[in-house]
């Protein structure tokens, strides 16, 4: 659909990213009118490219795809996780997680994210009852008692929408999140994520594998026709060194680091990094406003949750306003009631995978003894007692705490 004629909507969501749009994806059966308001134009993929980033899905995640109608567009062209092994640089031993051991042929996906905005580039414009606004920059917000008032300049120029609920999914650098003057808590790992893709002699066999560093992880997840996905976390001073080494002097490195696991690593493709910081909201609502997503927790890709909760964040809200719409369908939603629920659902999973992902990103660069000694009795409990194994492969799915019915396949 185009921008339509009407302001007034009764949600409003900024930002078209993937969490913004599969927020969209799951509103559009409520019945409520919905503006997706995104400031990038977003551009045809091209030929597929060697150099594609790519995003690891969790089997949480991959249910609420499925329940949304997507998973099966994409899922041929995702690549199951099958195994997960973790190691710490230059110390014996290794967790080997299996699936199998929590009932399950695999942990999630490894999926191109040029293929998941392809399917959302085909899916936005189509979805009922929701008005796609791209590209739209948000130049004013005011919220009232009852409306959001956003203003938007486009191709049809200045204008104004209201909106009884407005959603914040615009990224770690989030306009609503300042707007609204809700603050943050930060912390700058001092790292940054070297990121590309790789082809290693063997076969990688749906394994992925995490080495702990002094420096941060090293990541490698499988990948489409025989590829990995390399993160490599290093110290942010070196990047710009890393990211300037010649092809071969950079496999040599990344070679020497990941230690043969898959043999040697014989081609790369084009490198891009990113810092690391974890930047989480203090507060996720307000009057009439949610945001979510990266504006909620922008946190550290060690275990690869980010996206995934966002997407939780997701099912959680559109679960909130369909229970709500179906014991009354004048619902508002944008009350603050509904609100409080939302966000007193997402706490405990907000808390337990942030806790998680500092944690380790944090006890894995402190290069005290009593920390290297608390990390190897840690890998060694892991690999030798099952019911902890468990318990990290389960919170590797996304099934922590109560899930959302999209999580566990059934419909809103």
């Amino acid at each position: 659909m185009g921008g339509g004629a009407a302001s007034e909507y009764d949600i409003a969501v900024i930002g078209g990213g993937l969490v913004g749009a599969s927020l969209a994806c799951a509103l559009s059966p409520l019945g409520l009118k919905v503006a997706l308001i995104e400031a990038v134009a977003l551009k045809a993929a091209s030929q597929p490219s060697y150099d594609d980033r790519t995003l690891a899905l969790s089997a949480s995640t991959c249910k609420i795809l499925e329940g949304l109608d997507l998973w099966p567009k994409i899922s041929h062209n995702a690549t199951p996780i099958r195994e997960i092994q973790v190691r710490e640089l230059d110390r014996p031993g290794k967790v080997v997680m299996d699936p199998a051991e929590v009932g399950m042929d695999r942990f999630g996906h490894v999926l191109e994210a040029r293929v998941f905005g392809q399917l959302m580039l085909e899916t936005l414009p189509q979805l009922e009852n929701v008005d796609f606004l791209c590209p739209a920059a948000v130049a004013s917000l005011e919220v009232g008692d009852d409306r959001a008032v956003i203003g938007i300049e486009d191709e049809q120029g200045s204008r104004e929408l209201s909106a009884r609920l407005l959603v914040g999914a615009d990224g770690a650098q989030s306009f609503v999140r300042e707007h609204l003057g809700i603050e943050t808590e930060r912390h700058d790992y001092g790292q940054s994520a070297v990121i590309c893709n790789v082809t290693p002699e063997q076969d990688h066999a749906g394994r992925a594998f995490e080495l702990f560093t002094p420096s941060g992880p090293f990541a490698v997840m499988p990948h489409i026709n025989g590829r990995c996905g390399l993160i490599w976390c290093v110290p942010t001073a070196q990047v710009e060194e890393i990211l300037s080494l010649e092809e071969s002097d950079f496999l040599e490195r990344a070679n020497r680091r990941f230690g043969g696991h898959l043999g040697r690593f014989m081609k790369m493709g084009q490198r891009s990094a990113y810092p690391l910081r974890l930047v989480r909201a203090r507060e996720d609502i307000r009057p009439r406003c949610v945001i979510l997503g990266n504006a909620a927790h922008a946190i550290h890709p060690v275990g690869a949750q980010g996206f995934n909760l966002g997407l939780r964040d997701v099912a959680v809200l559109a679960e909130v306003l369909a229970d709500a719409l179906r014991l009354n369908p004048d619902t508002d939603p944008g009350g603050n009631e509904l609100l409080q629920r939302y966000s007193r659902w997402r706490k405990p999973d907000h808390d337990g995978t942030i806790a998680y992902s500092d944690g380790l990103a944090r006890i894995y660069s402190n290069p005290t003894g009593l920390a290297a000694a608390g990390r190897a009795a840690a890998l060694l409990a892991h690999a030798f007692v099952p019911s902890l194994r468990r318990r990290m492969a389960i919170k590797a799915m996304g099934f922590r705490g109560r899930i959302p019915r999209l999580a566990r396949g059934e419909a809103l």
